[in-house]
Parts: structure tokens; C-alpha cells; sequence
């Protein structure tokens, strides 16, 4: 299954004490394929950076670029759905032109995306996404 995580849940899923890890072993046992942009990559490092430290941003950073189970997507047009947060557009572009089956985000700024038709793009929540995994 084809995802697009938004920043905030790859956050918290990094830390060995996170309730959130199991989105981050699922991602390196390979029970996902993640979709990413370079734009999105910019924003992870960017993240992670500041609440990390360079050092284990990087090392995330290079876990991800070198996994088997991402896709790399460049996004060819801008669909400008996130009103609220135009910086949120580039995981929905990425989700479209990835194909991704979800956006996972805790990200109230998403929520326009239940309320769109088309294109359609399918928003969840951890939990719901752990619901995912686990079929």
C-alpha cells in the first residue's frame, strides 16, 4: 500500500519511546510503500533538524532515500487544495501523483480533503492507519 506521511507523524514515530514507533518499524520492515517528493524530503530535514539535531536528521534522511520501499514522486502541477496552509500542498500533490492509498497526517488543515470529490485523496489518522496495517 502506497502512503504519503505528513511531517508531524513522522515526528513522533522516530523515538524509541514513542507511542507512534510502530509507524516507523512498519516503514522499515517494509510493510508500506512510502511516497515522497523532493520538496517533502526538504521539509522532513528541515524538521527534524530543528527538533533532532542534524546528526539524526541526516541518518533518517539517508534511511529513507536508500529504502526500498519509497517511491520518489515529482510532482509536474500544483493542485492548491490546502487553503489554510498552502505549504500542506505538497503532500496532497505528492499523494495524487504517487497514487498513494493514504494521506496520514494528524493535521487539522487536511480535513478539506473528506469534503473533495476530485481528485479524490483519502486522509487518516494513525490509529486508522495502524487499523490499515494490521487487515
Amino acid at each position: 500500500m502506497r502512503v504519503v506521511i505528513d511531517t508531524n507523524i513522522l515526528l513522533v514515530s522516530i523515538s524509541s519511546n514513542s507511542e507512534f514507533r510502530w509507524i516507523f518499524d512498519s516503514f522499515l520492515n517494509e510493510e508500506f510503500t512510502l511516497c515522497v517528493s523532493t520538496e517533502i524530503l526538504f521539509e522532513y530535514e528541515e524538521i527534524l533538524e530543528r527538533h533532532m539535531g542534524e546528526e539524526l536528521a541526516s541518518t533518517i534522511l539517508q534511511i529513507i532515500e536508500n529504502a526500498p520501499n519509497v517511491v520518489f514522486v515529482t510532482n509536474y502541477f500544483a493542485w492548491k487544495i490546502i487553503i489554510a496552509d498552502p505549504d500542506d500542498n505538497k503532500f496532497v500533490d505528492c499523494a495524487i501523483t504517487g497514487n498513494a492509498k493514504y494521506l496520514v497526517s494528524h493535521d487539522k488543515h487536511f480535513q478539506i480533503l473528506r469534503k473533495i470529490d476530485f481528485p479524490k485523496v483519502a486522509i487518516i489518522d494513525a490509529e486508522a492507519f495502524k487499523k490499515e496495517l494490521e487487515k
